[in-house]
């Protein structure tokens, strides 16, 4: 039996999604997209053109949550349906759009450029824990008009996973899809197995932007998964209760989910979120509070009970090191995501509010993964009887390890985690070298960047991808791509 944390009873649920039903009519969602409009006025929507604000029905609303699919797949570069927005089911990837990344000699924050996210995707290609890659960080060197679908190249040519985006503007999210569509193929290829999902964010308090539903629309009639990512910010810009947060997050992704099916009905979108805490003291969005990972798991059990796939930001730290504090709130969080069945959850490595990655975070939040995922495969039966049959020929001596039947099941009880956890006596860790779990994590780093093969792809591809972005480079005052991508490992 797979463990479970409810937050909310039904009843509790259910007046949630009451008062945001209410919500959206009074004082209703501005909406500064006129398609968006429209498309919710020809629906039955009231709509105020002068002050963009819509009021939106709870039975438009019901009827588009209708044709919304409760479940899909993202596929890997070989086409294989590898995280499953489904259910219960959980995985893992690494937060992004950091701008910063951890120097992992000096300990200063330093802008993140094309090498680092290099760095990044190598280390979480080979992760196991982390089911999909994200645009992890983005590359300062290259001008902003582009960064977005830079990023996204990167990683496409540097991974063989799924893959967490988004767009910064509305004028690259169809270069985006169209790079997405040159390695699936074509644009029915990239529907029928999508490669990546699109964050796409509503601006709280009760705000689609313009770029908001372009993205929405756009990525609708692609057929490209999104991902709604509300962020009311708890005493800020959302009540400051956790109740009154979840009841915002809920108006804000149901007239999100009315634009983007009333655009294409049956497109696949995810209620997801990154809410968090106002600290009042230091004037900041706490990542790491548990009360944030509260909010995630409340709101993840309102979309769950209508049936829609979910996403959360959760395992990330506001601590500006990988140090004690980082552990323990992203250990926390991640084991909070996963007991409440969310089927994404964003965020491994980052520091500092989500503003840095680092690599060594990733190893460690690696491990502290593979403890949620052990935690979440229960307590099993593996013998009948359980205990007595352990106890043959017992003369109250504590030799169970020379059981053959120790040495078959172990494995299956334990996880076993890599160096980075220290295990040792203290002799042993002495005689190791006497490191931190930070020292140790670099040297998993290393390791890990050294084992790395590039995956095998088309080379015609590649050099499809890599002129459309040189072209779109250009276009911005960027003659050279700063990335060389001739070396031919592959994995």
């Amino acid at each position: 039996m797979q463990p479970k944390i409810t937050l909310l009873s039904d009843q509790i649920i259910n007046r949630v999604l009451d008062e945001a039903f209410q919500l959206l009519v009074k004082p209703g969602i501005k909406v500064r997209n006129e398609e968006a409009r429209s498309l919710l006025s020809e629906a039955g929507a009231h709509v105020n053109e002068g002050s963009e604000v819509v009021n939106i029905p709870e039975t438009l609303v019901r009827t588009s949550l209708e044709t919304v699919p409760p479940e899909f797949y993202l596929y890997d570069l070989h086409g294989n349906p590898v995280v499953a927005y489904s259910g219960d089911k959980v995985h893992f990837d690494p937060g992004s759009s950091g701008v910063t990344v951890l120097d992992p000699d000096t300990l200063e924050h330093k802008a993140a450029e094309t090498a680092d996210l290099i760095r990044l995707i190598m280390v979480a290609e080979q992760l196991d824990q982390l089911d999909a890659q994200s645009t992890a960080v983005v590359c300062n060197e290259v001008p902003k008009e582009i960064q977005d679908l830079y990023r996204l190249f990167i990683v496409l040519t540097y991974s063989r996973k799924p893959i967490v985006t988004g767009a910064f503007t509305s004028k690259t999210v169809g270069s985006m899809i169209e790079m997405l569509s040159i390695l699936s193929g074509s644009s029915k290829g990239l529907r029928e197995m999508p490669r990546a999902v699109f964050d796409v964010c509503p601006n709280p308090p009760l705000i689609w932007s313009d770029f908001g539903c372009k993205g929405l629309i756009t990525l609708a009639h692609a057929g490209v998964p999104v991902e709604i990512v509300s962020m009311p910010l708890a005493g800020a810009a959302a009540p400051v209760t956790i109740l009154g947060t979840v009841t915002q997050h809920a108006a804000e992704c149901l007239a999100g989910i009315a634009i983007h099916q009333l655009a294409q009905p049956g497109a696949p979108i995810v209620w997801g979120g990154a809410p968090a805490i106002f600290d009042m003291r230091k004037g900041s969005a706490p990542m790491g509070a548990i009360e944030t990972a509260m909010i995630d798991s409340s709101y993840a059990q309102v979309g769950k009970s209508l049936n829609l796939p979910t996403h959360a930001y959760l395992g990330a730290t506001d601590s500006k090191l990988v140090d004690a504090q980082a552990g323990l709130e992203s250990g926390i969080n991640a084991l909070i995501g996963a007991l409440s069945g969310i089927n994404m959850i964003s965020g491994s490595g980052m520091l500092d509010f989500l503003v840095c990655q680092s690599a060594e975070k990733l190893v460690l939040d690696a491990e502290g993964i593979a403890m949620a995922r052990r935690f979440m495969d229960g307590v099993k039966v593996l013998t009948e009887p359980l205990a007595t049959g352990f106890f043959e020929r017992f003369d109250f001596k504590g030799d169970f390890l020379k059981q053959k039947i120790t040495r078959e099941l172990f494995s299956k009880e334990q996880y076993l985690p890599t160096a980075v956890i220290d295990r040792n006596s203290a002799g042993g860790w002495k005689d190791a070298g006497s490191l931190d779990t930070f020292s140790r994590a670099k040297i998993r780093v290393n390791e890990l960047i050294k084992s790395y093969r590039r995956p095998e792809m088309d080379l015609n591809l590649i050099e499809a991808l890599e002129s459309m972005v040189t072209n779109l480079a250009r276009k911005v005052g960027m003659d050279k791509l700063p990335v060389d991508l001739t070396f031919p490992e592959t994995m």
